[in-house]
């Protein structure tokens, strides 16, 4: 099997195309790259969400791996909303939906520049993979409104009672904090643990989420990944913001 070394001379192998199998991510480097190559098939997606690994590449490299230590995540029931944030989503001049124009939402995600990011990790193929596993019922949108215009919204992925963000995008102030708040409480009425949100930020520590040893995050990951799911469209999810939190 070939492979590739990373800075610190760490051994990452090269994935077989026939085989699904990933390293044991309990032992990769705290930088958290895994493994490269394989392919974006929704079989070796869910695959590598199970295990804690998702894909994060750019143009020209190399399918890369990643289980990254420590992990970022958000207990839904530990959403912080600030007085600001309260009173936007008093305001009532955002409306949600779930699952209605995810293609739109990963393609604003691939495009809308970011704070200190010259290029996207959306590349064509990894579009195309996500678009394929929310047809297959597995990846899903949230999409915020104002004045019945699309400004916001997330993707990502749910297995068991565990959603994976993957991106978001505002294209006015606070839309994409008004798309994650609907998400966490929408996924805490119906019995998640947790959602996934990889790495720290700042913008999502303010949130609410927290740092989590690589370990921890794969115990709670085991009990989850097997719980019923909510399988299929779930354009049926309705979100109203609720004040007497």
């Amino acid at each position: 099997m070939a492979s590739m070394f990373d800075e610190d001379n760490y051994y990452v192998p090269q994935l077989n195309r026939h085989f699904l199998a990933f390293p044991n991510p309990r032992f990769a480097p705290d930088e958290g790259l895994l493994a490269y190559g394989g392919d974006l098939t929704p079989a070796r997606l869910l695959a590598a969400y199970r295990q804690g690994i998702f894909p994060w590449y750019s143009e020209g490299e190399p399918i890369l791996w990643w289980s990254p230590n420590p992990r970022l995540l958000l207990f839904p029931e530990k959403f912080k909303v600030r007085k600001s944030f309260r009173r936007v989503l008093r305001s009532g001049k955002f409306t949600v939906t779930f699952d209605t124009r995810f293609s739109e939402v990963i393609t604003y995600c691939a495009s809308v520049p970011r704070k200190g990011q010259e290029s996207t990790w959306i590349v064509p193929e990894m579009k195309e993979a996500y678009i394929r596993l929310h047809e297959e019922g597995f990846a899903h949108s949230v999409e915020v409104y104002k004045e019945g215009r699309l400004v916001g919204g997330l993707y990502g992925v749910a297995m068991g009672k565990a959603f994976f963000g993957e991106s978001m995008f505002s294209l006015v102030p606070d839309a994409s904090k008004v798309a994650f708040k609907a998400l966490s409480d929408v996924l805490g009425s119906k019995g998640y643990d947790f959602i996934d949100c990889q790495m720290k930020t700042d913008h999502m520590v303010g949130l609410g989420a927290e740092v989590v040893e690589r370990d921890i995050f794969l115990e709670l990951l085991e009990e989850t990944v097997d719980k019923p799911m909510d399988f299929g469209s779930w354009q049926h999810f309705k979100w109203e913001y609720n004040d007497g939190e």
